[in-house]
């Protein structure tokens, strides 16, 4: 290290260093109030721009920019300062000779006043230390700040589905959502609907099932106007509007509207029937399935005919029994083109074509096309007759014997000939009739081939045979 030369001061320098050695003392105690008053000063400033950083929270990515800038070039004067302290204390200890200290500082060289000399040096030093603690302190609250924001960030729901569930595996993406989940497996049901007593596991899902009772439907479609209790119902409705199916089988590709809809039809796939029936243990796919079978064992019936006053269990079949009185026959067999009011008596009709008889009784081993047919076929070994007339007491194996028996006594015959206009009491008894416009005689001996348009007059004359 290069030392600075030193030259004794002359007279008239020493008389000047006198005079000001007394205002040195006197520099020295205001200095101490400076220090203190910029010490203070500094607290002050530091706590307004907080204040400041608080109301401009906004701007806050460019106001921490610019002060970390500032930040950085109060360090590298700082730094500077400290080098050029060091560089002094070293001369003055090689030489004797103290160094400037301040611009606001007189300059000190002998021996009597390196006491004072280096008090000043201390009290800079502690200046620098208090500003430099001032500059960590804000700089820490700016970092916990900064890192109490990257928590909350974090927080907020980014689509991931976190949390999940031990019993099932089903995920959610917030715990509230999984704790109220949860009581799906404890069946805690805490929230109790006030007019009928069902219980549910959250406020939202009884809000919603009280517009059963109040019949509120908020959400309505502003294409056709329908109405819907439900937001979801709603949105899976619109899609018939829209044609839209985002729901799709991984199987066989069919699309769907809504992924209750899926989950449905997948059941077709893997034949789970969830739903379970408590009186006689038969199995649904659908819980409205199980619902509409239910009506059986409780009789209920509640969608009516406004033509005729029958009533029905559930809205297909009333729909199918209204076909009646509109003519209505939109399912049509491929082969012979018959029309028929529900698919169900479609594919049993093609079963004449295909011979397919899949019922067999396991009495005589008589095989049927139809379940039904089995079943009153069945109570032939049997003898029940539970069918019996209000009016003469007659009984019948057969329901819809029953009925067209009543027929007598009421004088109704409701099927009419299209081609004639005869009416008849049964749908058979019009079918037979009708054979003798078509010229159709689908019954022949198995003897002489003789064919005969009423399977009754087949038997009667198999009779000549025997």
């Amino acid at each position: 290290m290069s030392s600075l030369s030193y030259s004794p001061p002359d007279k008239e320098e020493e008389v000047v260093w006198m005079e000001k050695e007394a205002l040195v003392k006197e520099e020295e105690e205001e200095k101490d109030v400076t220090i203190q008053k910029q010490v203070e000063g500094e607290a002050v400033t530091v706590k307004e721009e907080e204040k400041d950083a608080f109301r401009v929270k906004e701007e806050e990515d460019v106001t921490v920019k610019e002060e970390e800038d500032a930040v950085f070039g109060v360090k590298e004067e700082e730094e500077e300062m400290t080098v050029t302290l060091k560089k002094e204390e070293e001369e003055e200890e090689e030489t004797g000779y103290l160094g400037p200290v301040s611009q606001s500082h007189l300059k000190a060289s002998n021996g009597s006043n390196d006491e004072l000399s280096h008090k000043m040096l201390l009290e800079n030093r502690a200046l620098i230390n208090t500003r430099e603690q001032h500059h960590d302190a804000d700089k820490e609250e700016k970092s916990l700040s900064t890192s109490e924001r990257l928590i909350k960030h974090r927080q907020r729901p980014t689509g991931k589905k976190l949390h999940r569930c031990s019993d099932c595996g089903k995920s959610y993406s917030r715990s509230d959502s999984l704790q109220l989940h949860l009581r799906i497996h404890t069946g805690e049901n805490s929230h109790c609907c006030s007019d009928c007593g069902k219980r549910f596991t959250s406020s939202a899902d009884l809000k919603k099932h009280l517009r059963i009772h109040t019949g509120e439907k908020p959400y309505g479609c502003d294409q056709c106007g329908k109405s819907f209790t439900r937001s979801s119902n709603l949105k899976a409705h619109q899609r018939i509007h829209t044609a839209e199916k985002p729901h799709s089988c991984d199987q066989c590709g069919k699309s769907f509207s809504s992924s209750s809809h899926l989950t449905t039809h997948q059941r077709t796939h893997t034949g789970e029937k969830p739903h379970h029936c408590f009186d006689c243990g038969k199995s649904y796919s659908r819980s409205d399935s199980l619902k509409v079978h239910q009506r059986i064992h409780t009789g209920e019936k509640p969608y009516s005919c406004f033509q005729c006053g029958k009533s029905c269990n559930n809205t297909n079949s009333l729909k199918t029994h209204q076909r009646i009185h509109t003519g209505e026959k939109p399912y049509n067999c491929d082969q012979c083109g018959k029309g028929f009011t529900d698919t169900s008596s479609l594919k049993t009709h093609q079963r004449i074509h295909t011979g397919d008889k899949p019922y067999s009784c396991s009495d005589c081993g008589k095989s049927f096309s139809k379940s039904s047919t089995l079943q009153s076929h069945q109570r032939i070994h049997t003898g029940e007759k539970p069918y019996s007339c209000s009016d003469c007491g007659k009984t019948f194996s057969k329901l819809y014997t029953l009925q067209s028996h009543q027929r007598i006594h009421t004088g109704e015959k409701p099927y009419s000939c299209d081609q004639c206009g005869k009416s008849f009491v049964t749908s058979s008894h019009l079918t037979i009739h009708q054979r003798t416009h078509t010229g159709e005689k689908p019954y022949s001996c198995d003897q002489c081939g003789k064919r005969y348009s009423d399977k009754r007059a087949l038997i009667k004359h198999q009779k000549v045979h025997t």
